[in-house]
């Protein structure tokens, strides 16, 4: 990075960079008020961020703009949702939030179709169409129809064990847990090493991706601060 070369709002933005940087870091001493004022900064940017793309992407063009210049079924169309915004206004005062509980039950419904449906459709759906996939053997070498095999059987019996382990082993009673114990400890002991597994995989990719974060805020502020140093 060479400082000379940057505009003043490139250099403006990498002052700003390379300041923030140093009070998220300033961490490592301890909660102090450089950290906590970084993230009240990520905060409300984050907050007006939103706030903006939903004024410009929701409110305004879905909205205000058919109220005021939309036709008479496109104002007729917005007449509900203007409706459930000022009932939901009511929820600021104690006397008279119950006005308002028509709003937040009709999010909470629509918000739980809309998870319900796409768990089901873009998670659970998929996952049982690639499971099955891996049983389908091509007309290529045994050793890889072999290979192929124990994928999807590892995969199927990783499913199994764990589903087993959640359901007997967590969300049962003791008296169920008793009566399947003769079985279900083995197979929901297996099903926890699977669950350990995932954890784990996770808990590496969080890790790598944090660790690749910090490496590029190390070498961020290496290239800020060593051509300050050789040009003095």
């Amino acid at each position: 990075m060479n400082l000379g070369d940057l505009s003043l709002f490139d250099l403006v933005g990498v002052l700003v960079g390379f300041g923030l940087t140093l009070m998220v870091f300033s961490y490592i001493f301890g909660d102090n008020v450089l950290f906590r004022s970084a993230l009240h900064i990520f905060v409300g940017v984050s907050a007006g961020y939103a706030a903006v793309v939903a004024i410009y992407n929701i409110i305004w063009p879905q909205l205000i703009a058919p109220l005021l210049f939309g036709t008479q079924s496109e104002r007729l169309f917005v007449v509900i949702p203007v409706a459930l915004a000022g009932l939901l206004l009511f929820k600021i005062t104690a006397r008279y939030s119950a006005l308002g509980n028509l709003t937040v039950a009709y999010l909470l419904g629509v918000g739980m179709a809309v998870a319900v449906g796409g768990a089901i459709v873009g998670t659970i759906f998929p996952q049982v169409l690639a499971s099955t996939n891996l049983f389908e053997f091509s007309a290529g070498e045994r050793s890889d129809n072999l290979w192929q095999f124990v994928k999807g059987a590892t995969i199927l019996f990783g499913t199994v064990v764990t589903l087993i382990y959640f359901h007997y082993g967590i969300r049962a009673s003791s008296e169920q847990r008793a009566s399947f114990r003769s079985w279900t400890e083995p197979v929901a002991w297996m099903g926890q090493i699977f669950i350990a597994i995932t954890f784990g995989t996770i808990f590496a990719g969080v890790y790598t991706a944090a660790l690749t974060a910090f490496i590029e805020r190390l070498n961020f502020i290496g290239d800020f601060l060593l051509p300050m140093i050789f040009n003095l």
